[in-house]
């Protein structure tokens, strides 16, 4: 799969391998959610205890990369499911949430800054 790949030819392909197992009866909003906070666990993990430098290492390792790879991807899968599933369009969805967080945090008061919005 080409870096080209658009978001709804992703869920299209994930639908394909959901619907060639007969899992769609499985696949509702609670359980979706819960997969993918599972999922971010388990990429969470993957870092657990580690210092900066350890990361760093970790990231430069091509089992370990792999492994984080694999995490980063069950999450996206989840969520495109989960999108399918409840009728969202994640481009629509993803470009809506950035406008709101432009709003939020303008580059003026955030530029640097690691404040929430509601301490700018």
């Amino acid at each position: 799969m080409d870096s080209e790949t658009t978001l709804d030819q992703l869920k299209a392909r994930v639908a394909l391998f959901r619907d060639a197992r007969n899992w769609k009866q499985f696949h509702n909003p609670k359980d979706l959610a819960a997969s993918i906070s599972i999922e971010a666990n388990e990429l969470l993990e993957l870092f657990q205890w580690k210092t900066p430098e350890e990361v760093d290492a970790l990231l430069r390792d091509a089992r370990k990369r792999e492994d984080v790879q694999d995490e980063l991807a069950d999450i996206v899968v989840y969520c495109l499911s989960a999108a399918d599933q409840m009728g969202i369009d994640l481009s629509d969805a993803i470009a809506a949430k950035l406008k709101k967080n432009e709003e939020k945090y303008p580059v003026d008061k955030s530029f640097g800054n690691n404040k929430k919005y509601t301490e700018l």
